[in-house]
């Protein structure tokens, strides 16, 4: 689970972690109160503006606004609001954006040699070494991933400790590397042991900052102030259940439809963008579903796993989820037999493609359906295939993997 920057931020100032104040709006006529909260007191009224999506490439895609005044911020979120954003990391529709943040903007620190004081700092496992790592780079506010890419060398990682967490000289090791200096020292070591005690607290997958800043020194802050402007995490869901708060935070607004009404029948949905859906029981077969489809010259439309011992029922609702995308042309079932036997997911696959209703109202598959089965009772469930031809006349039994996708993929073209 994913939650917007608004609700991370939040998150980091219960653990005790320094954010700029800020508000989320959902209309334009709060802009103007939202702006003037954000910039009350400071010498310089300047607010950002930030789409709230859960998706990357805000600011490139003009979703991120540094304002100086009333108006600017009033027609910033009324662009916001009323716009589409599209950027790498959402669809080619874009997402609609329905929240927006106006929080006060802070003031960064320059750095010796150009630049700014930009930090990225994350908790996440690794799986590598089955730990928990600290994460942390001196050039923040960028894609982390180019940056590991391109200079591996920037980046910093620490693990953590299973049962004592992020040590306190650890923190600091790591900051010094960092290139922080004098009291930001410890801030930004505070920072860093907040942040993995939030991670392990929160069940999360991810818990990043990006960027963390050095704000200029002042009479108050001789050296700066380390805070947190910008925050991503991502929630394990299976430790959901004990995080009534968390579970409060979710924005189905945010959600894939598709993929919220399968979680309702237990099933794994990932939409992607084929024209193949793929209906298979079992993670890793669906994965080399998928690979076999792009091998004959095909593209998946979907991830789709219905588990072991899926019902009729959820098969059927697997179905429609997969036809609910208006870009399949074809759908390939994959069913090794095992918990789940050949002859009764085939009777499950025959009475779901018969009763199976169409927006215009009429019955049954209008795209093509190859099936291949093996397993558990695998001759009884190719016979009720074989019997079903004449009802179903989309279907299309196949003895193999490598054969259901050549077919699938030719039938589509």
């Amino acid at each position: 689970m994913k939650i917007h920057e608004y609700q991370a931020r939040q998150l980091l100032a219960s653990f005790g972690i320094t954010v700029p104040p800020g508000q989320m709006i959902e209309g334009q006529e709060q802009a103007a109160a939202a702006y003037q909260a954000a910039v009350a007191g400071m010498a310089k009224p300047l607010a950002v503006i930030k789409a709230q999506v859960h998706a990357g490439g805000r600011g490139k895609a003009g979703f991120v606004k540094l304002v100086d005044n009333q108006p600017d911020a009033l027609a910033a979120a009324e662009f916001m609001l009323s716009h589409r954003m599209v950027s790498p990391q959402t669809p080619p529709e874009g997402l609609e954006v329905k929240k927006v943040l106006i929080a006060q903007a802070a003031d960064i620190a320059d750095r010796a040699g150009g630049g700014k004081e930009e930090f990225y700092l994350a908790v996440t496992l690794d799986r590598t070494t089955r730990r928990n790592m600290l994460i942390a780079s001196r050039e923040g506010g960028v894609e982390i991933e180019t940056i590991a890419h391109e200079r591996p060398e920037a980046i910093v990682k620490q693990p953590l400790d299973p049962i004592e967490g992020l040590r306190p000289f650890h923190a600091r090791e790591v900051a010094f590397k960092l290139g922080f200096k004098g009291k930001q020292i410890n801030q930004a070591a505070d920072i860093m042991q907040k942040l993995a005690r939030l991670y392990v607290a929160k069940d999360c997958a991810l818990a990043e900052i990006n960027p963390m800043v050095i704000t200029p020194p002042d009479a108050k802050n001789p050296d700066g102030q380390v805070v947190a402007l910008d925050a991503k995490f991502d929630f394990d869901d299976n430790g959901l259940f004990r995080h009534k708060d968390l579970q409060a935070m979710e924005d189905p607004a945010e959600e894939n439809p598709a993929e919220t009404r399968a979680k309702a029948f237990n099933l794994s949905y990932v939409a992607l963008d084929g024209n193949i859906g793929c209906l298979v029981n079992g993670a890793g077969l669906a994965m080399a579903t998928m690979d076999i489809i792009k091998l004959e010259g095909g593209e998946p439309a979907n991830f789709l796993d219905v588990g072991g011992g899926a019902t009729e029922q959820a098969v059927t609702e697997a179905f429609s989820i997969i036809l609910s995308d208006a870009r399949v042309k074809g759908i390939l079932v994959n069913i090794f037999g095992g918990i789940m036997k050949c002859d009764i997911i085939a009777h499950g696959i025959v009475n779901a493609a018969k009763g199976f209703k169409n927006a215009d109202g009429t019955t049954g598959f209008k795209v093509p359906l190859v099936v291949r089965l093996e397993g558990t009772n695998v001759d009884a469930g190719r016979k009720v295939l074989q019997d079903a031809k004449s009802v179903v006349p989309t279907l299309q039994a196949a003895k193999d993997l490598g054969e259901a996708a050549r077919k699938v993929c030719a039938a589509v073209g």
